[in-house]
């Protein structure tokens, strides 16, 4: 939501409510943006709790990351999704890497996705086929 219409509807709920119900609104109405701050606040604790559990950049899949991302994804729901947070490349870019070596680069504007690129691994040369004996 936006910023500011999430101030304006937390303005309107005291608003409203001291209208209403005169004081007891106005704590009534506080209450409730009090409690919606803190339903907010848990919710990310939570990601960060997850995100804390895996290794700093890493993804199970950078193939699939790069198929789910989209541009105006926020942080939050990049996070949650890649279960990690990323790999600081450069300024606004963040990096999760698979075990395969394939990486997604992430470039971050405003706490949005604004474009990522896809990095895949060097598959090694192919060594030349052992010569076999002929049957």
């Amino acid at each position: 939501m936006n910023r500011l219409v999430g101030i304006l509807l937390a303005i309107a709920a005291i608003v409203v409510g001291t209208y209403y119900f005169g004081w007891k609104g106005a704590i009534l109405g506080t209450s409730a943006v009090i409690f919606y701050l803190l339903l907010q606040f848990s919710q990310l604790m939570r990601v960060m709790r997850t995100a804390q559990k895996s290794p700093l950049g890493h993804v199970s899949s950078a193939i699939m990351l790069n198929s789910k991302l989209h541009a105006g994804m926020k942080l939050i729901d990049l996070i949650r999704m890649c279960k990690s947070l990323g790999v600081k490349v450069q300024e606004n870019t963040y990096r999760w890497t698979d075990t395969g070596g394939d990486a997604v680069d992430v470039v971050m504007e405003n706490s949005v996705v604004a474009r990522w690129t896809l990095i895949r691994a060097q598959e090694p040369e192919s060594a030349a086929p052992a010569d076999t004996p002929a049957a």
